[in-house]
């Protein structure tokens, strides 16, 4: 199966030519790169948070192989689904499916369902591909959709799952988490509740993530996958995470009234 790009024109430039374009000034070629085990990348248009998706993934070492977990912002028939094989497609090319990591990861949970039509029309998951694809034309992917209703033990559960099947994989793989930050309040808001959940991923924290979201009620639409991916990164090894960019929606709009939050985090 192709799977077509659902918000290219959108979310991004529909052009290869203009999209690369737009990539390159969000990037730094001369970052110092680190390697790392996952990152933590937003997902909103790239006008507004390119910059932040930028310099995460120009802080690190980028291997051939990733694992995409994105939340759904639709609904979803299981709690975690997965495309097992078929092509996703951007602008700047085809990624293929890394079918037998996929494989191995569902061995080890039976949450994780084949669905190709949660990943359809969902953008978290497809706008982390153009920065992987502007550094490295020849990758694979394993996408991960998560439910919006999935509880902290089910997200262990994955995220073990994550970790075990890229341990069985044995070969160098990096975990890509795709969330937004606060959704819609003001500058000062959004800046005071996203470190309280920054600080928590920053602490390796994943129980700690799960519960501040929700007692403090952070708008943060993909602490699941989060959760998820701060579990799998421990289980591998992971020993610290580090804040590259963190900044708001107004920051381009100049509106200072009603943000979104972005951080790109790496996480080694």
């Amino acid at each position: 199966m192709k799977r077509k790009p659902a918000v290219a024109g959108y979310f991004y430039p529909s052009r290869e030519e203009a999209l690369r374009k737009m990539i390159e000034r969000m990037v730094d070629p001369g970052s110092q790169k680190e390697k790392a085990i996952c990152v933590v990348s937003p997902h909103a248009g790239f006008e507004y948070s390119g910059p932040v998706a930028g310099a995460v993934f120009s802080s690190v070492q980028l291997p051939d192989i990733f694992v995409i977990l994105g939340p759904s912002h639709g609904s979803m028939l299981s709690r975690i689904a997965i495309m097992k094989e078929g092509v996703w497609e951007t602008p700047l090319g085809h990624t293929p499916i890394e079918s037998r990591l996929a494989e191995l990861i569902m061995n080890h949970s039976q949450l994780i369902s084949e669905d190709q039509t949660a990943h359809s029309k969902e953008h978290s998951l497809e706008v982390q591909l153009p920065f992987i694809q502007y550094f490295k034309k020849d990758v694979s992917i394993v996408p991960l959709c998560i439910s919006y209703h999935a509880s902290f033990e089910e997200l262990e559960e994955l995220g073990k799952a994550v970790s075990q099947g890229i341990k069985d994989f044995k070969k160098d793989v990096m975990i890509v988490v795709s969330t937004d930050m606060s959704h819609y309040v003001s500058r000062e808001v959004a800046e005071k509740k996203d470190f309280l959940a920054i600080d928590k991923i920053l602490a390796m924290d994943p129980k700690g993530l799960y519960d501040i979201v929700q007692s403090e009620n952070i708008s943060m639409c993909g602490f699941q996958s989060t959760t998820s991916a701060l579990i799998a990164s421990k289980e591998l090894g992971a020993q610290e995470a580090t804040l590259i960019k963190y900044q708001t929606s107004g920051d381009t709009t100049g509106d200072y009234f009603e943000v979104v939050g972005y951080a790109g985090i790496r996480i080694s």
